[in-house]
Parts: C-alpha cells; structure tokens; sequence
C-alpha cells in the first residue's frame, strides 16, 4: 500500500488526486474516500481561487448505488475548508470501520 501513495500528492498521509475540479481524497483501497467538486472560482489578484466546494465522503463498495454511497456531504467556501472538513470526516469515518 505504501508504493501506490508514493505516486501521488500526500497531504497527512492520505492520496490527494486532482483532475479539473475533482479530487479525490484518501486511499481508494480503504472502505471510504473523499470526493471534493470545485463548483465555482472567483479572481483573486489575479489567481484563480476555488471559492464554492462541494464536499463528499463516500463508500468505495462498488456494489452499492451511488446514492447509498455518500456517507456525509457539506458545501464549503473554499478549498482549504474543503480539504480540511473531508480529512476530518474520513478520520472518522475510517476509526468507525477499523
């Protein structure tokens, strides 16, 4: 497990992904992962920052529908408190299941 988080961006040990304006946060072989949705940006001198997130945690069992799958789920303001709420949650989430 160690070799596959080595390929990838770490942030407190856990994979951070990112294609467009979806990342995907924490390890797809645990029993739960973040998904974070960047829904809107805004200019701030002259950066474009994330200032709308949509925040998921959700079961990795393929077998259920997607709908079953999200476990919690939140809108946050930017990136950071996206980012931070979802390690928050998947911590949680992934002690519930150990």
């Amino acid at each position: 497990m160690a070799e596959t988080k080595s390929n990838f961006l770490l942030y407190k040990g856990k994979p951070l992904v990112r294609s467009g304006d979806t990342l995907y946060y924490g390890d797809m072989s645990d029993r739960y992962v973040a998904h974070l949705q960047i829904k809107s940006k805004k200019n701030v001198n002259g950066l474009e920052t994330a200032d709308r997130v949509a925040v998921q945690i959700l079961c990795t069992d393929e077998t259920m529908n997607l709908r079953d799958r999200i476990a919690n789920k939140t809108e946050k303001n930017s990136l950071y408190e996206a980012i931070h709420i979802a390690d928050i949650w998947l911590t949680r989430y992934l002690k519930k299941q150990a």
